[in-house]
Order: C-alpha cells, then sequence, then structure tokens
C-alpha cells in the first residue's frame, strides 16, 4: 500500500536538527522524498508498524508534528502530480 509521511520537526535547537535529520533518513530508508518534509512509500502492514515505531520514537510529541496517509493499493487513481520533480513509480525496480 501507498502511504504518505509527513512531518514538521521543531529545529530551533541542536536536538530538534538532529531529530529532523534522524526522521528524514529513516523515511529513506522507507520510500522516496517527494517534498522536503514528504515521503511516498510503498509499504506492507508489517513494514508500516516498523516504520510508525520507529519515527514516532524520535520525534517530540511536544514539538513537532508526525503524520501518515494511507493511500492503499489503488492510489494510482487518487494522486496527480504536476511540476518539477516527477517521482518514480514506487512499485517498480529502481535500477542505477
Amino acid at each position: 500500500m501507498l502511504v504518505l509521511i509527513t512531518y514538521d520537526v521543531s529545529t530551533e535547537t541542536a536536538q530538534g536538527r538532529k531529530r529532523l535529520r534522524q526522521i528524514a533518513k529513516t523515511c529513506m530508508n522507507y520510500g522516496q522524498r517527494v517534498q522536503n518534509s514528504v515521503f511516498e512509500c510503498n509499504l506492507d502492514a508489517a513494514q508500516l508498524v516498523k516504520v510508525k515505531t520507529l519515527l514516532i520514537k524520535i520525534f517530540d510529541k511536544e514539538k513537532d508534528s508526525l503524520r501518515f496517509y494511507s493511500l492503499g493499493n489503488n492510489y494510482k487513481n487518487n494522486v496527480e502530480h504536476y511540476g518539477a520533480k516527477a517521482s518514480f513509480d514506487v512499485t517498480e525496480p529502481l535500477i542505477i
């Protein structure tokens, strides 16, 4: 299923900047960055539970925001993209 992960991390302190880097790095392990704090991730149920658990351990619930949008398996009918930085199909193999 396609899951959109978004976050807003307070970076006023060194600890906040560290949390921001940790959250971004964790998200990069599960999907592709489509905007600065937005990742598209193709996850199964177990992966979703794992990434949620990891991110919730990192973020500060008093200062930061973390959101998960589950778009399901038929997401292609629900996602429209216009402009720069076209993304790749997260379900296809990535050849570099």
